[in-house]
């Protein structure tokens, strides 16, 4: 495969990212001694991983199809300036197997895994029989891409109603589909693959019996070019709302030590039978009552909630990223679950208004601070909170030594951070921490919809 040695150290990398993400490389380079090149589009002029970078270079306007989404000019623009490497942090070309590949192509270090990796575990209907022949337990579900509704209605008589479509392309949600009934089949499937073609620009869908009552636990994982691969413990994500991830916690507490080690072998079976570099995320659906869990996808990217791996077990993910892209091997402390994190991400949403954004300027933006307590952010007073991106204004980490000392290290830190200008989702989160099922960490992922839907009306009629 083309591209530097793997052993060549990076000096100078190429950030292609934006917001709080590509702070949070900036911020690892720097801490290696590896110099920075931002990007921005015009409306990003005055964010703070411009401000922060080595040098910084103007792509074009705020659409992100005319600029973050250009991996031509962002090859342009790392030779220019004189870049070995490109880290793509998430989001946007992130788990593009053509960027990775023109990147290598290019004599650049990609930080990330290779291109086919990308290829086959971006692939959601790949990824499953990659899973299969690891010996990872699946969920029940089609035997590759399902090519039309009449084929998703073969597919139901099989294993029945509820049922999932998804995307075998992209994430986050998007080109998803719960289907409850045989008449909803057919528009729920020309909708989903509406969605994936729009989103992902690949429309074809896969599907699996539906289970909604079950944990969303995640594993971090992180392999180097030697053929090694780590487990770092898991994240629970399963307060998330239209397959959307709102709070996270670490370690889950639906999961016993002896479990925990049987998800992190499945999770190293996958990465290492598919030759998995660098830092990655094998995802499950937990079924807590009994221990059982199924592979769903994997993330061939840093993951927004990275830094709760971080917090409890002392390991920084990016600069391991980096430091695992330029050859060296994994060299990694005890990663036992140390205390207990939270993250919650902040959003410029009104929750009360179906989680409408809410574009504008921050007249106020006062992070807390503390023991226990880290943002990582882009924003600060002043800053005008675009339309054209994803509204994560912030993400608030707090960390324990145990469980509930990081509930209540929460509840202080949600009540100091002060954002006036714009709706967020701060108001959300303390209500959540005063709800039981939050407090006792009972809940699944259908639990926050339901809730939301509850409360939500009742605050707005009040």
């Amino acid at each position: 495969m083309p591209g530097r040695p793997p052993t060549s150290p990076i000096r100078r990398v190429l950030v292609a990212n934006r917001g709080e993400i590509a702070v949070r490389i900036i911020r690892a380079a720097e801490d290696l001694g590896i110099e920075t090149v931002a990007v921005y589009s015009k409306p990003d002029a005055g964010s703070a991983h411009v401000r922060r970078a080595t040098q910084a270079v103007c792509i074009g306007p705020a659409a992100a199809a005319q600029s973050y989404l250009r991996p031509e000019l962002l090859l342009h623009v790392a030779t220019a300036t004189g870049c070995d490497a490109v880290h793509p942090g998430y989001g946007f070309l992130s788990e593009d197997r053509r960027f990775a590949r023109q990147v290598a192509d290019a004599d650049l270090i990609w930080i990330g895994p290779p291109a086919d990796v990308i290829a086959q575990m971006g692939d959601k209907a790949a990824a499953r029989e990659a899973a299969v022949r690891a010996g990872v337990p699946v969920v029940p579900g089609s035997d590759g891409v399902l090519a039309s509704s009449g084929a998703a209605q073969a597919f139901a008589q099989s294993v029945g109603f509820p049922l999932l479509l998804k995307a075998r392309a992209g994430g986050g949600g998007k080109g998803m589909r719960v289907v409850s009934k045989p008449d909803e089949l057919p528009a729920a499937f020309a909708l989903a693959s509406q969605e994936a073609a729009g989103a992902f620009g690949d429309g074809g869908l896969y599907g699996e019996r539906y289970l909604p009552w079950v944990r969303h636990v995640e594993i971090q994982v992180f392999g180097d070019r030697h053929g090694q691969v780590r487990y770092l413990g898991e994240r629970d994500c399963s307060l998330q709302r239209r397959h959307q991830k709102v709070v996270e916690e670490a370690p889950s507490p639906a999961v016993r030590p002896e479990l925990r080690e049987r998800l992190g072998h499945a999770a190293v079976s996958l990465a290492e039978s598919v030759g998995y570099v660098g830092a990655g995320t094998v995802e499950f659906l937990l079924d807590a009552d009994t221990d059982t869990f199924y592979f769903i996808e994997m993330n061939t990217r840093i993951q927004v909630e990275h830094a709760l791996t971080e917090e409890i077990t002392g390991v920084d993910l990016v600069a391991l990223q980096f430091k695992v892209a330029q050859g060296e091997p994994l060299s990694l402390p005890d990663t036992t679950p140390r205390g207990h994190a939270f993250e919650f991400r902040v959003t410029a949403e009104d929750w009360h208004r179906n989680f409408a954004p809410s574009p504008g300027t921050l007249r106020v933006f006062e992070p807390p601070t503390g023991p226990g307590v880290r943002v990582d952010t882009h924003c600060s007073s002043g800053w005008v909170v675009s339309p054209y991106y994803d509204s994560l204004l912030a993400k608030l980490i707090v960390h324990g030594t145990d469980r509930f000392e990081a509930l209540r290290r929460a509840k202080r830190a949600l009540a100091e951070f002060q954002v006036e200008g714009v709706a967020t989702t701060l108001p959300l989160h303390q209500a959540l921490l005063e709800a039981p099922a939050v407090v006792h960490g009972d809940y699944s992922t259908r639990w926050l919809e339901d809730w939301v839907s509850a409360n939500g009306e009742e605050a707005e009629t009040t």
